[in-house]
Formats: C-alpha cells, structure tokens, sequence
C-alpha cells in the first residue's frame, strides 16, 4: 500500500508540474481557471527561487522514509527530471521556455476574455436596441 500511494504521489507531483507549465491554457475555455493556475505557478516559482520545500516532496520522502527507502537524492527534479527529461545544462533554456510558455498562455486567455467580452457586449447592445 505505501508503495502505491508513493507513486501515486509521484505522479500528481508530475500532473502538477504540467499544470504549472500548461494550466494557462485551460483559462482559453474557463476563465476563471486563471485564478487557480496562477497559485500554482506562483507556487512553482518560489519553490525553485525561494528556500521553500515542496509539500508533494516532502510528503514522497515521508512515504519512502516509512518503507525504509531515504528521501529523494536531491529533491523530485533532480532525481526525475534533470538529465531524465533533459540535459543540466539545458535548464536555462527549459526554465525560459516554460516561463514563455506561461506568459504565452496568460496573453492568450487574456485576449479570448476581451473578445468575449466585446462580443457580450455587442449582443446587450444588439438586444436592447
């Protein structure tokens, strides 16, 4: 059972990384999803420039440490993804694409949130004219 909730843990860990990265996107259809987005990537961010821990982290550690296993050499992304997914010394890169990616997500969801609003607009005009 500890061994299934570990990697249980460790996929939500993943799912929220790609919420991090692509959960802007979801603002394109719900908008208000941008509030929920916006914890998360805010989250995301101090955790990777702040001395906070990750709470998804902290409790895979807890999980291994009760089935005798130490916590993760060095941290989630390091023990996952660095030199996994992608190369070290392409972190840079990475941490500016997906900050980009992020900015490109939030414009768009901003632009789809004007444009229906012009349009709601349009039609009470329509409407009461």
């Amino acid at each position: 059972m500890l061994g299934f909730l570990t990697t249980l843990t460790t996929g939500v860990h993943f799912l929220a990384l790609l919420y991090i990265g692509l959960g802007g996107f979801l603002a394109w259809v719900r908008p208000r999803a941008i509030y929920v987005h916006l914890v998360f990537a805010l989250w995301g961010v101090a955790v990777n420039v702040l001395p906070l821990s990750c709470p998804l982290t902290e409790l895979e550690d807890h999980l291994r440490g009760l089935q005798g296993l130490g916590p993760l050499p060095g941290g989630f992304n390091e023990y996952y993804i660095y030199d996994v997914l992608f190369p070290r010394e392409a972190l840079p890169v990475v941490g500016v694409g997906a900050l980009a990616l992020v900015a490109f997500s939030y414009l768009g969801a901003y632009l789809r949130w004007r444009a229906r609003s012009a349009a709601e607009s349009s039609d009470a005009s329509t409407m009461a004219g």
